[in-house]
């Protein structure tokens, strides 16, 4: 679908219409390509331009535990009240 837009054989539209898919999706498609049709290197990135990190099971556990300590939080002040 991809060659067949680079090569002129359909809009989006015409494409997504003949796929099955929305336009906004053969878009985001496209966007992840370079003008060869080739993938583009990473682009996941953050706004300053760096790379996102991928989160690992210890960056779940650390969440988790931040919030156990807020929700320990929140019922020791609602308990004051």
């Amino acid at each position: 679908m991809i060659n067949e837009y680079l090569e002129g054989k359909g809009g989006r539209r015409a494409l997504a219409k003949k796929y099955g898919l929305i336009p906004s999706t053969i878009k985001y498609w496209l966007d992840t390509r370079d003008k060869d049709g080739k993938l583009k290197e990473d682009r996941r990135k953050t706004h300053s331009g760096r790379l996102k990190k991928e989160p690992t099971i210890d960056d779940y556990k650390e969440r988790y535990e931040i919030l156990k300590k807020y929700q320990a939080f929140l019922e020791a002040r609602h308990k004051k009240k």
